[in-house]
């Protein structure tokens, strides 16, 4: 696997984000806490870069299938991943705002680091149901007007994987794809075997 195109649902944090629109996020910020981030445990160690989280080649081709569509589109923005399942207070919403955070959401930040340490290039089709818990109209916002947007974000998205898709594959540069070849800190030596055999698929072409 060469790339991942993510498509998940996103709180807006700003006004000029608006339900319906579609963000490509060009960074994320990992505000999780209780969840396993990386395949590397228990005798390897592996530092891989996430200055660039999100692939600049699969997000160029996502932003301009949306744009062939005639839909709403922001190319960049940060992401704040949460740990969720629960949504944020407000006191949260307007700190997430004041460090300049555009969307919100409870999945990427996770799907970028492992996918990177997996040297598969990442990207996310964002598709905003909502204004968090900052916006003065929240109390007004409903459950059902949040599935109805949903459901509305997924009929889009389905039409822009089908033009996405196929520009992705014929792709033949990936950012991600050697990003562990210099980012095993340990010792090929002192990796145990059991652990060389576990992360074959990931490791194998660097330690054997």
């Amino acid at each position: 696997v060469s790339a991942i195109i993510s498509v998940s649902a996103c709180g807006s944090l700003k006004t000029e984000l608006k339900p319906l629109d579609f963000v490509v996020p060009d960074q994320l910020v990992d505000h999780t806490y209780k969840r396993e981030t990386s395949f590397f445990t228990d005798g390897i160690v592996v530092h891989v870069a996430l200055a660039e989280p999100f692939s600049p080649e699969v997000r160029k081709v996502l932003v301009n299938s949306v744009k062939q569509l005639g839909l709403t589109v922001h190319d960049g923005g940060t992401y704040i991943n949460m740990e969720g399942p629960q949504f944020s207070t407000k006191a949260e919403s307007n700190l997430y705002r004041s460090w300049g955070i555009d969307i919100i959401g409870m999945t990427n930040a996770t799907e970028a680091k492992l996918a990177r340490e997996a040297e598969i290039s990442y990207a996310s089709l964002s598709a905003v149901t909502d204004y968090d818990c900052w916006h003065p109209d929240h109390a007004s916002v409903t459950v059902d007007m949040i599935l109805d947007n949903l459901r509305k974000n997924v009929d889009n998205a389905k039409k822009i994987l089908k033009l996405a898709i196929p520009h992705v594959g014929k792709l033949t540069k990936f950012s991600a794809e050697n990003a562990l070849a210099s980012s095993i800190v340990t010792s090929r030596d002192s990796i145990p075997e059991i652990k060389k055999k576990e992360l074959e698929v990931l490791i194998g072409k660097y330690v054997k």
